[in-house]
């Protein structure tokens, strides 16, 4: 029996190494800004003079959707779920030669901005709501959230597990990573439909580049490693109670 035991450790072992790096590269994810990048290849000569403007409608309490993407697009924008930055002249308030500095600047999306509607028309709210967009949106930023979650319930029960050494809660550990992945594939199905929606409606401009970024690709890995830990929890559980069941059937004989 030990050689087989080795082998359900090694699973276990395994899956929870998964199992904890998925969760790191969510949680990186959730908190970093580069979910999308939009490059603007024309330099910002023009932004020092309209800089300032620019910089208060994006941080404005009452900044539409419209208005800050046109400010992602001008100024080398990236987004996250949480936040958007934009990268603009140190010193705007003066007329600069265009090799200025460049500082980032970012500003959170409130609880509010997260589940305000979105409008058919970006920017026009007498246009009706986009109810595609509003629920890509709000299940983009609440999917995470329930895939940690998720993830950290299973490994609540992995530890009662290993405290009462009985294999039969890694089947439930298992299944949870399983949800878990399922939510991530979720979060990044939702990322990328509401992405493809807002450019149809907002299209970049000629001299603009946007793509996803590595924040965006932390959760494309994450939702792989969930399955692989969920695979293995479910299987080392699942053989060692057969090999557990013949055992007693052997002893009884």
């Amino acid at each position: 029996g030990a050689m087989m035991d080795n082998r359900f450790a090694t699973a276990l072992v395994i899956a929870c190494v998964l199992s904890l790096i998925s969760t790191i590269y969510m949680a990186a994810s959730i908190g970093t800004d580069f979910w999308y990048e939009y490059h603007t290849l024309s330099p910002a000569e023009n932004v020092s003079e309209a800089g300032r403007s620019i910089w208060e409608e994006f941080v404005s309490k009452d900044a539409d959707e419209k208005t800050y993407t046109d400010a992602l697009f001008r100024c080398n924008g990236t987004v996250g779920l949480w936040r958007r930055c934009i990268t603009v002249p140190k010193n705007s308030h003066w007329y600069s030669p265009p090799e200025t500095d460049m500082t980032t600047n970012c500003i959170s999306f409130s609880l509010s901005d997260q589940f305000v509607e979105k409008y058919i028309e970006p920017g026009n709210h007498n246009s009706g709501t986009d109810l595609n967009r509003t629920y890509l949106w709000r299940l983009q930023f609440l999917l995470p959230f329930v895939s940690i979650g998720l993830m950290c319930f299973g490994a609540l029960i992995g530890l009662c597990a290993c405290a009462c050494r009985s294999l039969y809660p890694a089947i439930a550990t298992g299944v949870l990573h399983f949800l878990a992945g399922l939510c991530t594939l979720g979060l990044v199905g939702c990322y990328v439909a509401g992405i493809e929606l807002l450019h149809r409606k907002l299209p970049l401009p000629e001299d603009v580049r946007g793509e996803f970024g590595w924040s965006f690709c932390l959760a494309c890995v994450s939702a792989p490693l969930q399955f692989m830990a969920a695979a293995l929890f479910i299987w080392a559980a699942r053989t060692n109670r057969k090999e557990f069941t013949l055992l007693k059937a052997y002893r009884v004989a």
